[in-house]
């Protein structure tokens, strides 16, 4: 069954949140209400001025160096199973990866019945260190990088190239 461009976009974005879903419960088992593997028996580097530029001032743990790259290679299957890579597919992963851990993130806070959305503010989420308005910054970042990225991906690229027969016709 061939989807068309839009139901194959639609389906793509659905699946990245129903993962993050199944995913957000998983954090919640694993880390109750104690959020960023602060509960956790990993190492932790909590200062270093790289964790500002790539991780927006949050701590660096064994856990999350485990567990973003397991999900990065998950979202990448599809193309290596399929034996084809194109940059089209990868800016589309890529805006599937953030969207997956925006929603991710915010599931386990709605979800978390040792959290919940009444404590989703700077004081009682002192790991996401930087906020604007009422969710991170990181929420708003990824979330306009995840759809330039999909503008990029869904949007013509030129016209169809014509047989030279066709280019002398005139119009």
């Amino acid at each position: 069954m061939q989807l068309t461009p839009r139901r194959r976009l639609f389906g793509m974005l659905f699946w990245a949140l129903l993962t993050a879903f199944f995913f957000a419960n998983v954090e919640i088992q694993i880390e109750g209400g104690a959020g960023w593997a602060t509960g956790l028996p990993t190492w932790r580097i909590e200062h270093h001025w790289l964790l500002d530029i790539f991780w927006g001032g949050r701590a660096m743990t064994g856990y999350h160096a485990w567990v973003f790259p397991f999900i990065a290679l998950m979202f990448h299957y599809p193309i290596w199973f399929n034996g084809s890579w194109n940059w089209r597919d990868e800016c589309r992963i890529l805006a599937s990866i953030m969207l997956f851990w925006i929603a991710e993130d915010w599931l386990w806070f709605l979800l978390n019945p040792l959290y919940g959305l009444a404590r989703f503010n700077p004081v009682d989420v002192p790991w996401h260190k930087h906020w604007l308005g009422p969710v991170p910054t990181d929420y708003w970042v990824y979330t306009i990088v995840a759809l330039l990225l999909l503008w990029h991906a869904e949007r013509k690229h030129g016209q169809q190239s014509l047989t030279p027969a066709a280019k002398k016709m005139p119009t």
